[in-house]
């Protein structure tokens, strides 16, 4: 599964606090970036968490 994070995301690093393992805080861009093409598979239920409690709908998953 590929996730993709939107123009919507407003950084406010829920997702960055919830996995960090999968997602980062891009200082520059201000809002989190992925940090992976393919997620790892001990990674998926988590980053399904993660876009499912992001606030503003800016975590897409692919390829489900």
């Amino acid at each position: 599964m590929k996730v993709i994070i939107t123009k919507a995301c407003m950084g406010d690093r829920n997702c960055n606090d919830l996995c960090p393992e999968v997602f980062e805080y891009d200082e520059d861009e201000l809002k989190s970036t992925v940090k992976f093409e393919e997620i790892p598979e001990q990674y998926k239920e988590v980053t399904r968490r993660a876009a499912a409690e992001c606030g503003a709908e800016a975590i897409e998953i692919e390829g489900e």
